[in-house]
């Protein structure tokens, strides 16, 4: 199942039921689980280790050093979950030392053609990013976000479950979970309710995070008289204490 003009280094780790298209190069250090595949001419480097059920397609560069004047080559990971979706041109970094010297990414997402993920990001499960998307270094992102195409996140920011940024958004502060960003510099516009109702979330919980995020985003309070009119006034939930503690742990403040 590997092409006869595909470069495998010495030391690679690639399970016997993986697939390599022609003229794929993969680095000494690679460990790829069973089921994935890799397209012609993908390059798949550095410390990076990869799960099952994996599709790579022709041309994205995974496992590259960073693209981080701060980097100098000290050992560094990637690490990438199972069933994602790398189509072309697609970027995935290692990590850095300043950053933990590592980039991780779970599973069932997809990155679409051109999106980039920088050294030291974070990513959930069931993430899309569309055509173009871009994370700079250091960004998390959590379950089931959406970034629009040729959207693009500042260093350390950090993007909530269940968020949709539209296309071309450029978000520079953290977006709280279940909103929807837009704009150079993104504003939160309201809640991603499509999104969460395919999710799932019952009628009562979608009842609460509305008055949450009403409190938040809508009445001109300050944050912290906000958050205690949530905690004092609104029924608690799990999907409640997402929100809150999301908010708390804000270090570069809200795209409000």
């Amino acid at each position: 199942m590997i092409h006869e003009t595909a470069i495998i280094a010495p030391g690679a780790e690639i399970d016997s039921n993986v697939s390599i298209g022609p003229y794929a190069v993969i680095g000494e250090h690679v460990r790829i689980g069973s089921g994935t595949s890799v397209g012609p001419h993908a390059v798949i480097e550095g410390r990076t280790e990869i799960g099952r059920d994996n599709q790579i397609f022709q041309f994205a560069s995974v496992g590259a050093v960073p693209q981080d004047l701060k980097f100098h080559g000290e050992e560094s990971t990637l690490s990438i979950g199972d069933r994602n979706k790398i189509r072309e041109f697609v970027t995935i970094h290692l990590g850095t030392e300043d950053g933990g010297g590592k980039t991780t990414v779970g599973s069932d997402n997809l990155f679409m053609a051109y999106s980039h993920v920088a050294h030291d990001c974070v990513v959930g499960n069931h993430v899309i990013l569309a055509n173009a998307a871009t994370l700079a270094g250091h960004v998390e992102i959590d379950d089931y976000a959406i970034m629009g195409g040729l959207s693009a996140v500042h260093q350390f920011c950090r993007i909530g479950c269940h968020v949709m940024a539209s296309g071309g958004a450029m978000v520079t502060q953290d977006v709280v979970p279940y909103t929807i960003v837009q704009g150079d510099r993104a504003t939160t516009v309201g809640l991603n309710l499509i999104g969460l109702k395919r999710r799932g979330f019952s009628p009562e919980v979608l009842k609460t995070i509305k008055q949450a995020y009403r409190f938040v985003f809508r009445a001109g309070l300050p944050l912290e008289e906000a958050l205690s009119k949530i905690e004092n006034e609104l029924a608690a939930s799990p999907e409640l204490s997402v929100f809150v503690d999301f908010i708390k742990k804000s270090e570069r403040g809200l795209a409000r």
